[in-house]
């Protein structure tokens, strides 16, 4: 899939992962499509109190996104991840909405 692809319909989550290339870290290509998807295609909404979730809307059909970092351990919070966010989880998480 492009770097640059809305997701499908059928998609629920994107994570992000290291590519170690001769001792070089890199983001692979899901982390690059996240990067792309939350500059130029999703709608910021709000973020969390912590600042380590990101609420989007997808314009295109409704859903709600959270952008996330599982390996808050990790330099800059490691590798992201992108997921589909239930009704509920937004109302606890994001007071505003």
């Amino acid at each position: 899939m492009s770097a640059y692809a809305a997701p499908s319909e059928y998609e629920t989550e994107l994570l992000g992962s290291w590519i170690n290339t001769e001792g070089q870290l890199t983001a692979d290509d899901a982390w690059r499509r996240i990067d792309y998807l939350v500059t130029h295609a999703l709608i910021r909404l709000a973020s969390d109190a912590s600042g380590w979730f990101t609420l989007y809307r997808d314009t295109s059909d409704g859903r709600y996104w959270e952008l996330s970092y599982p390996h808050s351990d990790e330099a800059g919070g490691g590798p992201p991840r992108l997921a589909i966010l239930s009704g509920d989880k937004i109302t606890s998480r994001y007071s505003m909405i």
